[in-house]
């Protein structure tokens, strides 16, 4: 017996169902400088945390707060992070001995001790359609 959907429209069906259970994620980054570069902002899963993160953004530095828009993300867990590109490189810039030149920060206001925080304590819970996450730079 043959089947009557074609492949394509399961292909489009699923790629809608996918779409459908993901997640707007507005992130609001205050302490910002104006004028200065812009902002930019990922959302990693565990794997690829501080790596090559599957979601991005960016918004020009507006002062005090700066707005990004992250969509399509699924629901899980996932960090958040945000840094303002002084120089628009789209890099964190370090100085000498590796600190970060450029304000940065993370969701839940996780810090390391001694460099970045660990992925479980800057961790959301990604569930709702949209989302607002807070970033303080630092």
């Amino acid at each position: 017996m043959q089947s009557l959907i074609k492949p394509s429209l399961l292909i489009s069906i699923a790629l809608l169902a996918a779409t459908a259970s993901a997640a707007t994620i507005e992130v609001k980054v205050s302490s910002v400088v104006g004028g200065r570069g812009k902002v930019n902002v990922a959302v990693c899963d565990k794997e690829r945390f501080l790596k090559d993160c599957l979601y991005s953004g960016s918004a020009p530095a507006q002062a005090g707060d700066t707005v990004v828009t992250i969509q399509n993300v699924p629901k899980g867990s996932w960090a958040v992070l945000a840094y303002q590109d002084e120089n628009q490189n789209d890099k964190l810039d370090r100085n000498l001995i590796g600190i970060p030149s450029e304000n940065y920060g993370f969701s839940r206001d996780a810090r390391g001790k001694f460099g970045p925080p660990d992925f479980t304590d800057a961790a959301i819970d990604v569930r709702d359609e949209t989302m607002a996450v807070t970033i303080k730079l630092r």
